[in-house]
């Protein structure tokens, strides 16, 4: 599919961080990564999707990057180019382009930041909110010294949160991978070509105005900006990660279920207090992140429909949980609870959720949304969890299925519901369906 956007990207920057590599010889985003500068990538990955029109602002030993690529055409695009002779920011040098651009939407890419994305999805969302700004949004392994995006539940973001900020509390692990769509009607303030940051200066103010909004992917996005990191993105690349992760191919995904698979068995957990890690869990994870397959939770929390506790506090608990994974290298792609309960007559309940849905495990509700929203593969995907419940989700779900003997190991005996494989924890599962499977 064909989009009329224009790309714009920052290739200005002297690349310090990367100068045991570059050598102060050629500009940052020439830094060849397995075979190709990292610039390449990026202009390959747009026009994979259509988008031909392509602005690079150059700064230092600019004029390598033009001879490489001069007008394009050989690479199937049309490139223009713009100088930064003096430092701007992360934003400064787009006044240049406020002619250019007008009200037109346009991709604005940072010069180390590497990816393999399905464009169209995040195009589509953009108009489909008729944002003013989209910014690419994900969690990551190192959330705690990471600036944060605070969403609300219809994408909106409403803040960011510093990595300066003393964070006595918990957050969720959503972070800016500085990726997006902008319309240019938000450069028409801008008076002069003077140092301009891009979140402080163009999008914070925005956001009061509600026209900023998150798209969340799985999709492989990291910043290549480190001699550590660059190394990361080159193996990630070879092993077939970036591609395996783009939305347009089907992925694998292994759900997990929450009380008794990630966190110990404490009955119905309706406080932030209970919920603590099983030792595995956290290194379980890392090793299904390092896969390239999704890790999504799907839990039942009747603890709502009972009136023990409120949506925001089960919120809460899975900020906590976040933070506990994100401290040791691990994250969660996604996850979804059901609040429900059928059964009524208990004196505290809360009506509103005391309902029959499609949500509640073994009903594959929740599971059917993910399946859509990230292009999921049930045929190559696993459900694992502590209960029948669990093991008659996945078969409902059509999923492979696998039982630990954590948490009720089972014993709940709601189902004749036979699991496909066993494991003693969630670290011994992973291993086995990563080692033994073509997932």
């Amino acid at each position: 599919m064909s989009f009329s956007y224009t790309a714009v990207i920052q290739a200005g920057g002297k690349g310090t961080r990367l100068a045991a590599l570059t050598k102060d010889t050629i500009p940052k985003p020439m830094l060849p990564l397995n075979g190709r500068p990292m610039l390449q990538w990026q202009i390959e990955s747009l026009k994979e999707y259509g988008v031909t029109d392509i602005i690079i602002i150059t700064g230092h030993l600019g004029h390598k990057i033009r001879e490489y690529f001069g007008d394009g055409s050989r690479f199937g695009v049309r490139i223009t180019y713009r100088e930064e002779t003096i430092p701007l920011g992360s934003a400064g040098s787009l006044y240049y382009l406020k002619e250019d651009l007008g009200e037109k939407d346009f991709i604005l890419i940072f010069g180390d930041v590497m990816f393999d994305l399905a464009w169209d999805r995040m195009l589509a969302f953009h108009r489909q909110k008729g944002a003013l700004a989209t910014l690419l949004v994900h969690p990551n392994a190192h959330p705690h010294d990471s600036d944060l995006i605070i969403m609300d539940e219809n994408s909106r973001i409403r803040g960011m949160d510093s990595k300066h900020n003393v964070r006595d509390y918990w957050y969720e692990n959503l972070v800016n991978a500085g990726l997006y769509i902008l319309n240019g009607r938000i450069l028409r303030d801008m008076t002069g070509p003077v140092r301009t940051d891009l979140e402080k200066d163009l999008l914070r103010p925005l956001m009061e105005q509600s026209v900023v909004y998150g798209y969340r992917t799985p999709e492989y996005v990291k910043d290549a900006g480190t001699v550590e990191r660059f190394r990361t993105v080159c193996r990630e690349q070879a092993a077939g990660i970036w591609n395996q992760k783009k939305l347009s191919n089907r992925q694998k995904c292994i759900f997990l279920d929450r009380d008794g698979t990630i966190n110990r068995y404490d009955g119905l957990i309706s406080r932030e207090e209970q919920l603590e890690l099983l030792p595995c869990a956290a290194e379980a994870i890392r090793r299904i992140n390092e896969s390239g397959c999704l890790a999504i939770v799907i839990t039942n929390q009747p603890v709502v429909a009972r009136g023990m506790c409120s949506i925001e506090d089960v919120k809460r608990i899975h900020k906590k949980m976040e933070v506990l994974l994100g401290r040791e290298g691990a994250y969660l792609d996604d996850m979804a609870f059901c609040p429900h309960h059928p059964d009524k007559g208990y004196p505290e309940e809360n009506p509103a959720y005391k309902i029959s849905c499609d949500c509640r495990k073994p009903a594959t509700g929740l599971i059917d949304d993910m399946v859509k929203k990230y292009n999921i593969d049930r045929a190559g995907s696993y459900f694992i969890g502590d209960s029948t419940v669990d093991i008659q989700t996945g078969k409902n779900a059509g999923l492979h299925t696998v039982l630990v003997q954590t948490g009720v190991a089972g014993g709940d005996c709601k189902y004749d519901a036979v699991p496909e494989m066993e494991a003693a924890d969630l670290l011994e599962a992973v291993t086995r369906i990563l080692g033994e499977s073509s997932v």
